[in-house]
């Protein structure tokens, strides 16, 4: 069932603001770039005469292993522009080099590391991010957009109060001037959202998230991750071989809040959760459709599943609307039910055809089927009682 919203856009203005430390990360704090994060404290002896490096404190508040190199904005590298995520200046890990920090964070705690991160070769080079003894290696890929870079998001639950957050090229390219570009690292402790009343899903209006810069207006890429206790997006996995994309909106068209999941790939990007239900009951899955804003072509579409149930629901919104609701009625068969989304199409944007966009998705809710109503009836009968005693 699908219901339109034909009465115009509302428009939500949101003023974030963002604190960049130049001090040691505070764990009791909620975000923060990591010392020098951006890469934009000069080195001894300045900018200038700072080039290829491998020693323990060539970068300011970083050690370092391997080749490191201190690119600037608008370098060259043969007949190639190099591309600094932000600011002017970034790091080029070669083979095998590895960049690492030491933070003091709250032991036990969840965080997620956000990264901006690019490639400078033409075949695949990837990034492992790791917080020992959790690691993960991300592909860095040139689907999501034209920009030459994307901001990525990993998420770990921190064993130790003091710990290593490290940054390694795994490759090993035969051409030594190829190796991922890396900048802007920031970090934020998450927290799990308290449950709604009357909705099992947790985070259903994906307002709790990984860490987004202002100016960060390609969003955030949460690739893939099947550890619903360590989730960028608490609450939510992503269970496919490619990433999703958390939107705000400053730059996006975000149906209710802040903060929405803009799904891509077709069924290669995947977001689900389990929720908690009680088994031969009836529930039903709404959710909000939308079109983030950025020139996705259309048709858009997901697929929504709800137990057994599946539904393609198409994006046909009324008049200026930028989104609708959908549901999914389904029987829940045990005390946890599977919830997923993902786009129908492979969708891409209309001003460069390459960019990998899709549908929002946004207000996720399950609920008893028609315990609305039930209520109402109640005090409908009451009040019928109530009367006929007078």
């Amino acid at each position: 069932m699908v219901h339109n919203f034909g009465d115009g856009t509302t428009i939500f203005i949101g003023i974030i603001y963002a604190v960049r430390f130049s001090l040691l990360y505070d764990k009791t704090s909620v975000f923060c770039l990591l010392i020098n994060g951006d890469f934009e404290t000069p080195p001894a002896g300045g900018f200038s005469g700072f080039g290829v490096a491998d020693g323990p404190t060539a970068i300011p508040s970083w050690r370092l292993n391997g080749t490191v190199e201190l690119i600037s904005s608008g370098e060259k590298q043969g007949g190639m522009i190099l591309i600094v995520p932000e600011g002017e200046h970034a790091l080029r890990l070669g083979n095998d080099a590895e960049i690492s920090q030491e933070v003091k964070l709250e032991k036990g705690s969840i965080y997620s590391i956000t990264f901006s991160a690019a490639r400078t070769c033409g075949q695949l080079e990837s990034l492992n991010v790791s917080v020992p003894p959790a690691s993960q290696t991300i592909d860095l890929e040139t689907l999501y957009s034209v920009q030459g870079w994307d901001t990525y998001a990993w998420a770990v639950e921190v064993e130790e109060e003091n710990v290593r957050v490290a940054f390694k090229n795994p490759g090993m390219e035969d051409d030594p001037t190829c190796g991922p570009i890396i900048d802007d690292i920031a970090i934020k402790k998450l927290f799990v959202p308290e449950k709604v009343k009357d909705n099992a899903v947790l985070n259903g209006d994906f307002e709790e998230g990984p860490w987004m810069f202002r100016n960060a207006s390609l969003g955030v890429l949460l690739p893939t991750n099947l550890d619903e206790e360590t989730s960028s997006l608490p609450g939510w996995i992503v269970e496919s071989n490619r990433a999703v994309r958390y939107i705000d909106s400053n730059h996006f068209t975000v149906p209710e809040g802040k903060r929405a999941v803009e799904l891509l790939s077709g069924k290669e990007g995947i977001i689900s959760q389990m929720v908690e239900t009680k088994p031969n009951k009836a529930y039903r899955l709404s959710f909000s459709l939308g079109h983030a804003g950025d020139k996705c072509k259309q048709p858009l579409a997901v697929m929504a599943f709800a137990g057994d149930q599946a539904e393609n629901i198409h994006y046909t919104p009324n008049s200026n609307a930028t989104f609708q609701t959908a549901d999914v009625n389904f029987t829940a068969k045990a005390d946890r039910t599977r919830i997923a989304f993902y786009s129908i199409y492979y969708n891409t944007r209309s001003d460069d055809s390459t960019s990998l966009c899709g549908p929002v998705v946004d207000d996720v809710r399950v609920a008893v089927s028609g315990s609305s109503k039930i209520k109402l009836g109640g005090i409908v009968m009451m009040l019928v009682l109530a009367s006929s005693l007078f």
